[in-house]
């Protein structure tokens, strides 16, 4: 196994600026191989998809090729995967529409862990089909979201249950194999956002038992848009709203409008790019991307224990990121400092940390925080050593200043 992070930096254009980035959670920089796929499914002949026209095939060419890409990337089915603007636009979607088979009396799952995105659309749907909503709590001590808690509000009458595979404001990873078999022995479908886990993880959505999960390509090195996996025979038996000439075929049939070709084309780039991580790596594409997220995980650990260590040397400071399985993704507070003061003094400092709750309202309330947050520190395949001392020198910097 081989990581380079040297070679792997000088693949982003974007880090010529010389910002330490750790708003990766937030949304990635883009390396090169992507940018370029973007431009030259621009620069060729392109138009609404077919088979007669050069435009026409190359649009095929993409999303088909995509499917495939995403297909891999999460160990679904190219038939089963869907493409949106936006994981929230696609929650808001299927929420819309399984909500059709809901009725008073019956029950949705949602979790005080969760963004808003996997939140609010169930329970604005909820509501609309006379359904009731039932809160999974965590703990705020430790940050744990265990299967007991998404067990202890599961009954006879659950339809869904919403939860995340990473939190993107603490980077708890529930035990999602274990809820997916508590909910589906209560008959009940689950949702996963697994937007930020998609990120540092490997996914293989049977072992997850995931009935629908969704994911952004730009927390993962590629565009903006949403992307949604799930079994093309549970799709077939959902009817969306679209237009009357749109097709019924699945999984088409949920994607409405042109897809944005050129975005596709640089998601197939970023999860080819992910496939790469581990220069020593061969086989299938799917072997490839096992190999480069085992790779990028040991780089990222090694990345986290360096920031872990030099934090516990530094007084006034509450890291909130406390579970035992969690991303290398951390939540400061400061002591009688405000968090939003250590985020503009450091990017005046040339390092990128956002502070907020970043939509995971619900999870900063709990953790008795607001509407605020806290700095957040999230690390991406481009992080190295060199950007965590500046960090924590920053950080250092804030306190005495």
């Amino acid at each position: 196994m081989s990581y380079d992070v040297t070679g792997v930096r000088a693949q982003f254009p974007a880090l010529t600026a010389g910002i330490a980035h750790f708003d990766g959670p937030g949304g990635t920089q883009t390396p090169q191989p992507v940018i370029q796929a973007i431009a030259d499914a621009l620069a060729r002949p392109l138009s609404n998809r077919g088979h007669e026209t050069a435009g026409e095939r190359n649009a095929e060419t993409i999303v088909t090729e995509s499917r495939r890409a995403l297909a891999d990337l999460l160990a679904a089915e190219p038939s089963g995967i869907v493409f949106g603007r936006s994981a929230t636009q696609l929650a808001y979607d299927f929420a819309r529409t399984l909500a059709r088979t809901w009725s008073p009396g019956d029950e949705v799952v949602v979790t005080r862990l969760d963004h808003d995105s996997n939140i609010r659309p169930w329970i604005q749907a909820a509501e609309q089909a006379g359904a009731t909503v039932r809160w999974a709590e965590f703990d705020p001590a430790t940050g744990e979201l265990t299967a007991d808690d998404i067990g202890a509000v599961l009954s006879e009458r659950t339809r869904l249950v919403a939860v995340t595979a990473a939190s993107n404001l603490i980077g708890t990873r529930p035990p999602v194999t274990e809820i997916s078999r508590l909910v589906h022995e209560a008959g009940a479908l689950l949702y996963v956002d697994g937007v930020h886990y998609t990120a540092h993880s490997p996914v293989d959505l049977e072992r997850l038992g995931a009935d629908f999960y969704a994911c952004s390509p730009y927390k993962f090195l590629g565009p903006h848009h949403g992307v949604l996996a799930a079994r093309p025979a549970l799709l077939e038996t959902l009817h969306p709203d679209k237009l009357l000439p749109s097709t019924e075929v699945v999984p088409d049939r949920f994607e409405l409008g042109t897809l944005p070709y050129e975005f596709l084309a640089g998601t197939c780039a970023a999860v080819d790019f992910l496939a790469g991580l581990d220069a020593d790596a061969a086989g299938t594409r799917r072997e490839r991307l096992t190999a480069g997220f085992a790779a990028l995980a040991e780089h990222e650990e090694g990345l986290k224990a360096q920031i872990d260590k030099g934090l516990s040397e530094l007084e006034r400071i509450t890291v909130h990121s406390r579970a035992a399985d969690r991303t290398p993704t951390l939540l400061l507070t400061f002591e009688g400092r405000d968090a939003t003061d250590a985020y503009r003094f450091l990017a005046a400092r040339g390092v990128q940390a956002p502070a907020g709750s970043f939509y995971a309202v619900e999870a900063s309330r709990h953790l008795g925080l607001g509407d605020s947050g806290g700095l957040r520190v999230g690390l991406a395949p481009y992080n190295d050593t060199a950007d965590v001392d500046r960090l924590l020198q920053g950080l250092a910097d804030f306190l005495r200043s």
